[in-house]
């Protein structure tokens, strides 16, 4: 392994020598610095607009000496073709460090920060190209009505609902919205203490509110997002945490697990949002020091959460143990994609083989490919994902056309999302067809299991299971193995009352190796 220098000893020096940071070069690979001295927080800025930030130790790589380079971030490279005026500045002193015009590419044009929208995005937070709020003074205020609903809402259902996180940071420190936050954030203190009651509290005030016309998605037991929709049309996450004690230690979704004393967050005060106030911790520092630590009164568009290994460990059993790798699936399906024109193959054979009039239920829509071009062929078509927005163009774009294209959420490894989306589906009139492409090798065991089970609830009455999987095969010389054994999927589904009609090895033009087509009915 290649070794990698470190900095020597870079306090010592800086109290010798004093501290240092240069910019040395910035190119289409990245930028190299020289520093010397304690780690500190910088803003890359294009044609005026920061773009990005990072520590200049801790998110960097030893070179030599005091060298050290880093990588623009994989989702920057798409948009660095062109020129722009690049600048370095140390985000707390506004430090200038490095004011140039860069070619990255010979384009003539130049390098553009915008979603397919137009609108303009920089990286935010979790590392997402959003259209942050430096960037959308002008749409502030469609946020801040929809958090002022949506506490007077939770009001109306005895529940008092205050800003957290992100949102109470720049409260407290700004009174506004912190320019490099994507979204808002509200909490409240649940009337209950035991994980599971307070997870059903959740659950009642999401439908409560959506009920009273709020459109919400769910990413864990005790958090759900509230989408706003700005008066461009673009949409806004407004998400809703449950915070309770457990003795004498709060925990607050989605990172926080600490010793906290009541009277530090009741009776509730107030805090200034712009124009607006809302309520606010009996004592917001001591919240703010559990969710940033003692340093949260200085400005890191960079910060990463550290959580203590227990904290989520309980988090991940009470509340968010039924959402394995839906992180990883969010960052795959980011973004709006230019959708493929050309179907896959299995919904040409879908298409050929099933009647009109026959409903296509799409499991693990993806980005919508398959289910966009069913509906132009006229299908009624039902997408369901785990991440159901990542197909979000595709139901635009069906919308607009007037095609018949639904899209809901459906979690395979929680088995309540199963079974009340199986009695959903299974209650619609008409007939209808499952498909499943590079479904049942993508999930878990249990995903593969509650598959089964939903076919046989939206199926009982007849109907049809296509599904695409990649075959087990040897990935290694040691013999480690990826894919399904179909063998072990025909029992599985026969196991849930189907009947397996046939199994074919087909070659997949979009997947490397064998792929396994298994066609199921049930009766």
């Amino acid at each position: 392994m290649e070794r990698e220098w470190r900095p020597v000893v870079p306090h010592r020096l800086a109290r010798r020598l004093g501290a240092r940071l240069r910019v040395r070069a910035v190119d289409l690979d990245g930028l190299e610095l020289t520093v010397r001295g304690p780690d500190r927080v910088v803003d890359v800025l294009f044609d005026g607009r920061r773009i990005w930030s990072f520590w200049v130790v801790r998110d960097t790589h030893g070179q030599f000496g005091l060298r050290r380079r880093v990588a623009w971030p994989d989702r920057m490279l798409r948009f660095l073709d062109g020129r722009s005026r690049v600048e370095i500045v140390e985000h707390v002193t506004g430090v200038r460090l490095f004011e140039r015009e860069v070619a990255f590419t010979d384009a003539d044009r130049r390098v553009a920060f915008r979603n397919p929208r137009g609108l303009e995005i920089s990286l935010d937070k979790s590392g997402r190209f959003s259209p942050t709020f430096s960037g959308r003074g002008d749409q502030v205020a469609s946020l801040l009505d929809a958090m002022e609903e949506v506490v007077a809402a939770l009001a109306e259902l005895g529940v008092t609902a205050f800003p957290a996180w992100g949102t109470l940071l720049g409260a407290v420190r700004e009174q506004g919205l912190l320019g490099h936050d994507s979204d808002a954030d509200l909490a409240y203190l649940s009337s209950y203490q035991v994980p599971v009651d307070v997870a059903r509290e959740s659950f009642r005030l999401q439908r409560a509110l959506n009920a009273r016309g709020f459109s919400t998605y769910r990413y864990s037991g005790a958090a759900f997002r509230i989408q706003v929709t700005e008066s461009d049309g673009a949409t806004r996450g407004l998400d809703l945490f449950a915070a309770f004690f457990d003795h004498d230690r709060l925990y607050v979704m989605g990172e926080v697990g600490a010793d906290y004393r009541r009277e530090w967050l009741w009776p509730l005060s107030t805090c200034r949002i712009a124009d607006r106030e809302f309520a606010a911790p009996a004592r917001p520092e001591k919240l703010l020091e559990a969710s940033y630590g003692l340093g949260w009164r200085v400005p890191d568009p960079a910060f990463k959460f550290t959580t203590p290994r227990d904290v989520t460990r309980r988090l991940d059993a009470w509340f968010r143990g039924t959402a394995p790798h839906r992180a990883d699936w969010e960052r795959a399906l980011a973004g709006r994609p230019r959708l493929r024109t050309g179907p896959s193959a299995l919904a040409r054979l879908v298409h050929s083989e099933v009647p009109a009039g026959v409903t296509v239920l799409d499991i693990g829509v993806g980005h919508g490919r398959d289910a966009w071009w069913w509906a132009r062929q006229g299908r009624a078509v039902i997408g369901y994902d785990y991440v159901p927005r990542a197909a979000a163009t595709a139901l635009q774009q069906a919308e607009e056309a007037g095609h018949p294209l639904t899209l809901r959420s459906l979690n395979l490894t929680e088995l309540r999302s199963v079974l009340g989306e199986g009695a959903w589906i299974s209650r619609r009139p008409g007939p209808r067809v499952v498909v499943a492409r590079h479904l049942l090798d993508a999930t878990t065991a249990t995903g593969r299991d509650h598959l089964a089970r939903f076919a046989s609830m939206a199926l009982r009455r007849g109907g049809r299971l296509y599904a695409d999987f990649a075959l087990e095969t040897p990935t290694d010389a040691a013999g480690s193995r990826a894919g399904l054994d179909a063998d072990e999927v025909a029992s599985l589904l026969e196991e849930h009352g189907g009947r397996v009609l046939s199994t074919a090895t087909v070659a997949d033009g979009d997947t490397a190796g064998p792929v396994a087509r298994l066609t199921a009915e049930w009766r």
